[in-house]
C-alpha cells in the first residue's frame, strides 16, 4: 500500500458527469453571466531582474530567451542580455496596444528587481486596468534558495510593486519554486490567491498551514515559452493554432461546465512582430464567440471566492491580512 499521507492531490474535482463542483455547487453557474470559459492572458515582466553577474549572481542567464545555445556563464552575455531588453523596449508595449486594440485585460506578472528598473511601465500597465501580480524578486529558481532568504524576497515583490503602484499586489507567482514557497508567501499574508500550479482548468481551494487558500493554475502548453524551447512553436501560425485549438475544447466543455484557459506571454518573445500578431488573430477569434469572459487572474479569484468559498477547509491561523483579502472578495468577515 503507498503511504499516507501523501503530499498531493491526484483527483481534484474527479469524473463529474453532471458537473457538480467539489464544494457541492454547480459548476454550470461557476462564470459571470454564465460564461462558457474565463481567459486569463498573463504577461511575464521578468526583464531586469535575471540572473546576472551585473546583479551580483555567480552565473549569466541562458533561459527564455531566443539566443540558441545559449550557456550560463561567470561573465555577462551580452546577446542574451539585450534579448531581455527587447522585452521593456519595444515587446511590451506591443502586447499592450494588441490588449487594448482587443479591449482585453491581463495580468502581468512582474518580478520586483524589473518593476524597481522601470516603475513607470508599472504605472502606465495599472493605468490600461492590467493587474500586476508578484513575481518573486528575482526571476531564479527557488528551489535551493534558503527559506529565509525567500521569505525576505517576497516582502521585497510586494514593495517593490506597491511603491510604483500604490497599490499591494493580492495575486503571486513564483515560477521555480520551492517546496517552501507556498507555505511563505500564506504566512506573509495579504494574498488572495498563488497561480503557482498547472494541475486543473479551474481554481480550487487548499488548506495551507492552516489556512484555505486559493490557487488559480497557469498552464505552460498555451505559453510562448514554447517558441525558445524544444518541441515548441515554430511559427506564429502555430501558436494561434494551439491556442484556437485549446479554446475550442475547453469551450465545448464549457456547455456543462465552464473551464478557465490561460495564456502565457513574455514581453521578450510574444513581443517579437511575428508572434504578436497571432496573440491579436487569436483574440479577435475568442471574441467571435458568446459566453467568453476574458478577465484578470484577480477578477477570476474574486469571482470563485464568492461564488465558491472554502467549504470544509481547515481555518485554524489564518491571519488578519489574509481575513481581510479573502473577506473583501466574499462579502463576508467570516469568510475564514
Amino acid at each position: 500500500m503507498p503511504p499516507e499521507p501523501y503530499p498531493r492531490d491526484l483527483v481534484g474535482y474527479g469524473y463529474a458527469p453532471n458537473g457538480s463542483h467539489g464544494s457541492g455547487a454547480s459548476r454550470a453557474s461557476a462564470w459571470p453571466n454564465a460564461a462558457r470559459i474565463a481567459i486569463s492572458v498573463v504577461v511575464n515582466w521578468e526583464e531586469g531582474g535575471e540572473n546576472n553577474p551585473l546583479h551580483g549572481d555567480a552565473l549569466s542567464e541562458f533561459e527564455g530567451s531566443d539566443v540558441i545555445g545559449a550557456r550560463p556563464d561567470q561573465t555577462r552575455d551580452l546577446r542574451v542580455e539585450s534579448m531581455f531588453e527587447y522585452g521593456t523596449r519595444a515587446g511590451l508595449w506591443r502586447i499592450a496596444r494588441a490588449l487594448e486594440s482587443a479591449g482585453v485585460p491581463a495580468t502581468v506578472f512582474a518580478v520586483g528587481m524589473a518593476v524597481e528598473r522601470y516603475p513607470d511601465a508599472a504605472r502606465r500597465l495599472v493605468g490600461l486596468g492590467h493587474e500586476l501580480c508578484a513575481h518573486g524578486y528575482r526571476w531564479i529558481d527557488y528551489r535551493r534558495v534558503p527559506p529565509d532568504v525567500e521569505g525576505e524576497h517576497i516582502r521585497l515583490a510586494i514593495a517593490a510593486i506597491e511603491r510604483a503602484t500604490g497599490e499591494r499586489p493580492v495575486g503571486w507567482y513564483t515560477g521555480r519554486t520551492s517546496e517552501n514557497t507556498r507555505r511563505l508567501v500564506v504566512e506573509e499574508g495579504g494574498f488572495l490567491y498563488d497561480s503557482d500550479s498547472y494541475s486543473d482548468d479551474l481554481p480550487y481551494w487548499e488548506a495551507v498551514s492552516g489556512t484555505p487558500h486559493l490557487v488559480v493554475p497557469y498552464a505552460f502548453d498555451t505559453n510562448d515559452m514554447r517558441f525558445v524551447s524544444t518541441a515548441g512553436f515554430a511559427s506564429g501560425r502555430d501558436f494561434f493554432d494551439y491556442l484556437c485549438d485549446s479554446f475550442d475544447t475547453l469551450y465545448a466543455e464549457g456547455a456543462t461546465a465552464p473551464k478557465m484557459m490561460s495564456i502565457g506571454l513574455h514581453a521578450r518573445v510574444a513581443g517579437r512582430p511575428g508572434r504578436t500578431k497571432a496573440l491579436a488573430d487569436f483574440l479577435q477569434y475568442a471574441r467571435g464567440h458568446d459566453g467568453v469572459w476574458f478577465a484578470r487572474r484577480r477578477d477570476i479569484a474574486e469571482y470563485w471566492a464568492r461564488a465558491h468559498p472554502p467549504a470544509g477547509l481547515a481555518t485554524t491561523g489564518a491571519d488578519a491580512a489574509t481575513t481581510s483579502v479573502v473577506a473583501s472578495a466574499t462579502g463576508t468577515a467570516t469568510a475564514i
